[in-house]
């Protein structure tokens, strides 16, 4: 503007400028040297003018702009207020590059609008000028509302990582979030498998502040930081999160919390705990919990489905046989009870409208998600102010955890309801008898098998479980398991018809095992079994094959005696088919399936697991060393779980870094030569022991194995570890005199550093 008004020759600046002079009453010499300065700058100025005239217009405006921060920040309001959003950050900048910040208003603003339009461009530079904000000092300038609305916006756009930096600076800076609110935040970030992991960090983060009463909450100074501590909501989320992405022992850990910091339990909570005791293998936990699900009232038919499903789950991981099947007997014993009970009717009438009012809730529930979705995209940034107590994010928070509980039920279920009864699936009935044949407890199964038969349906006695489990057998070539089923029946009194005989003679006949063959004919004949024409064929066959002539022709006499059909029984044949060709499978090819591909599981690295886990628990670790031997000694090879609880252990203990660093030598062997797999928990769990520690060398072992893995790393917790235990290593310049091993150190802590961006 002075420019302008010298370059039209306008005079009054000189005498404006003299004015201003002998009012502050500066020396007269002074103002004679200033004005021929100033006049001298006149004759100059004309030269360069014409240069100054090429410059563009924009250059132009933000020169005349420069003297006018205010109008700049009203420009910059309006265009926040119209939601030109490009013309808004563009103002902004400006005023960066002049005044710095603009005011506080405008910058909340300016972040609530970004976040608002729900776009990853405006919401990446919302969280960068959060950022440099923090790193320039600024805080002041931003507003909690404001941050907990980003962060909101943040995690429903799956950006986990940034949503939770900033609830961690809300800590920082004492901007306590309350529950209500950061709850929302969690759900939103647990749809996804970082998200999850991070979710439950940021509850142990947040309830270690509160462990064993820390917080007195008389005091009135201390009521913003009660109002964010942990609740149920917030503890079920963190728990869903981890079950339906299988970070099971870093849910386990949220678990051990509740009682530190007395979080209350539902129902939902309790169903929950069942899934991660059953997942983790912790079957006395779930033995305990089972008292409290059956003393439950406010439990649905699902929720105890669900319970009874991890229970039964548990006994058949650990290989516990009996248990599984008298739950099973019991379930129908009772379903058996129901049907004939004089008040069935009575009975059948209470379900059908519990059954109805369960799907109205349902219906409701529906209707309230959608509602809730509904608002949660029309929510916006003067509206979320608007709501001091944060209510509509609290019952966001709560419909997002029924999505998330819904995702994680489990797929395999071995447990329905009939008309609110619990009945077993067949797919249990296939896993028991795997287990049943794998153990090669033969008399066990028969008299399972057995009692089945007689609280269940009564069937035809070529079509019973019985038969079909022994035709498996013979399908697998397992014929020594079908004999002993066999004699197993016969004992029992339970009669069978030809076809078993028939399949499992032939199959002999075809291996060529003669003795076995005369055994089974012989009991045939004792149970009263006619055997068809197929079967007199391939024993004569066999006969005539090892040159005993006499014995076929004999066979021959009786087969004709018997005058037998050659077209006769084809059970087994039919059977098979069956199972191969109908629309619904059948017990037979499940359960040939469940033995081909599915997978044996050895039981005894569960109840080993057990041991050292409680041994860890309790700090005891050189009981849980010799565990450890011992179970290698009986032939169970350890795991991820296994070496989990041990690190963890030697953690809590303090200072066992070099017992840490012999398992992680162990580990490796055991990745190599064994196939041992690392999951995200174990190697989070080595890699904060290692950083806490300071063994860099190690640590950047396992950041490389995790990265090439592509799990996820919570940078964020190891730059605050490094700062806190750390902070002053490395620092300066390097000692002109270091051995070898604290030169690697020194790069390798220098390496750790650049990577969590220290530099």
């Amino acid at each position: 503007m002075l420019l302008r008004k010298l370059r039209n020759g306008n005079l009054k600046v000189i005498s404006q400028f003299m004015y201003s002079c002998n009012a502050a009453r500066v020396p007269r010499c002074h103002v004679t040297c200033c004005s021929m300065a100033f006049h001298q700058t006149l004759e100059v100025l004309p030269k360069i003018i014409h240069t100054w005239q090429s410059f563009s217009t924009v250059a132009s405006t933000i020169l005349v702009q420069a003297r006018d921060p205010a109008k700049l920040s009203e420009e910059l309001h309006i265009a926040l207020d119209e939601q030109r959003l490009n013309d808004a950050w563009n103002l902004h900048e400006q005023h960066m590059n002049m005044e710095g910040f603009p005011r506080k208003s405008i910058v909340n603003k300016l972040l609530g609008t970004s976040a608002q339009s729900l776009e990853v461009c405006w919401l990446h530079r919302a969280y960068d000028l959060v950022e440099k904000a923090v790193n320039e000092h600024k805080q002041n300038l931003l507003e909690k509302e404001t941050l907990v609305y980003l962060a909101l916006c943040l995690a429903r756009y799956g950006l986990p990582v940034n949503a939770a930096t900033i609830v961690r600076k809300l800590i920082e800076t004492e901007q306590f979030p309350p529950v209500t609110a950061w709850a929302a935040i969690l759900a939103y970030m647990s749809q996804t498998s970082a998200g999850a992991y991070l979710a439950a960090e940021l509850v142990l983060e947040i309830g270690f502040m509160f462990q064993y009463g820390r917080v007195d909450p008389r005091k009135k100074s201390n009521e913003h930081l009660i109002a964010m501590k942990p609740n149920t909501t917030v503890v079920n989320i963190a728990l869903a999160g981890c079950l339906l992405f299988q970070t099971n022992r870093k849910a386990e850990q949220v678990l051990d919390m509740i009682p530190r910091i007395g979080v209350k339990t539902d129902v939902m909570l309790l169903i929950m705990m069942g899934h991660l005791y059953e997942r983790n293998g912790r079957r006395e936990e779930l033995k305990k919990l089972k008292r409290y699900i059956d003393e439950a009232h406010d439990l649905s038919d699902s929720q105890f489905r669900e319970f009874y499903n991890c229970l039964l789950s548990c006994h058949l991981k650990f290989g516990d046989l009996e248990s599984a099947s008298h739950m099973v007997l019991e379930m129908l014993r009772k379903a058996k009870r129901a049907q004939n009970s004089l008040g069935m009717s009575t009975f059948m009438f209470e379900v059908m409208k519990v059954d109805k009012i369960e799907s109205q809730e349902s219906l409701i529930h529906e209707k309230s998600s959608d509602a809730a979705s509904t608002r949660t995209q029309t929510l916006t940034y003067e509206d979320f102010c608007r709501d001091r107590k944060f209510l509509k994010l609290e019952a966001e928070a709560k419909e997002l955890l029924k999505t998330l509980v819904m995702k994680f039920q489990t797929q395999l279920e071995l447990i329905t309801t009939e008309c609110g009864i619990l009945q077993p699936t067949e797919t249990v009935f296939v896993k028991l008898v795997k287990a049943f044949l794998e153990s090669n407890k033969i008399k066990e199964l028969v008299g399972f098998l057995v009692k089945v038969e007689k609280e269940d349906s009564p069937v035809s006695p070529d079509s019973s479980p019985l038969v079909q489990v022994i035709n498996t057998c013979i399908s697998l070539g397992w014929l020594d398991h079908a004999h002993d089923l066999l004699d197993e029946m016969r004992l029992c009194g339970v009669k069978t018809g030809s076809s078993v005989y028939s399949s499992l003679l032939k199959a002999y006949c075809k291996e060529n095992r003669s003795t076995e063959v005369k055994s089974l004919l012989k009991d045939a004949r004792k149970a009263g079994v006619q055997l068809d024409a197929r079967s007199y064929e391939a024993m004569i066959e066999s006969h005539v094959v090892g040159k005993d002539t006499q014995g076929a022709l004999n066979l021959f006499k009786e087969m004709k005696e018997a005058k037998l059909d050659k077209s006769g029984q084809q059970e087994f044949d039919n059977l098979v088919n069956g199972c191969v060709g109908s629309g619904e499978a059948k017990f037979m090819a499940k359960l040939l399936e469940e033995i081909k591909v599915g997978q044996t599981v050895d039981c005894g690295v569960h109840d080993w697991n057990n041991v050292i886990h409680f041994f860890c628990r309790k700090r005891l670790m050189q009981d849980a060393e010799k565990a450890l031997k011992k179970m290698r000694s009986l032939g169970h090879a350890p795991n991820a779980q296994t070496f989990h609880s041990l690190v963890t252990g030697y953690a809590a203990v303090g200072g066992k870094y070099t017992e840490v660093t012999e398992l992680w030598g162990e580990m490796k062997v055991l990745a190599f030569y064994h196939g041992m797999k690392f999951d995200q928990e174990l190697l989070d769990a080595v890699l904060y022991t290692f950083v806490r520690g300071g063994f860099f060398i190690r640590a950047n072992e396992v950041v490389e194995m995790m990265e090439k893995g592509k799990m996820f790393v919570d940078k964020y917790k190891y730059r605050t570890l490094f700062l806190k235990y750390h902070k002053t290593f490395c620092k300066g310049k390097a000692p002109k005199v270091q051995t070898e091993s604290q030169l690697n150190r020194r790069e390798a802590a220098l390496t750790f550093k650049k990577w969590v961006g220290l530099f």
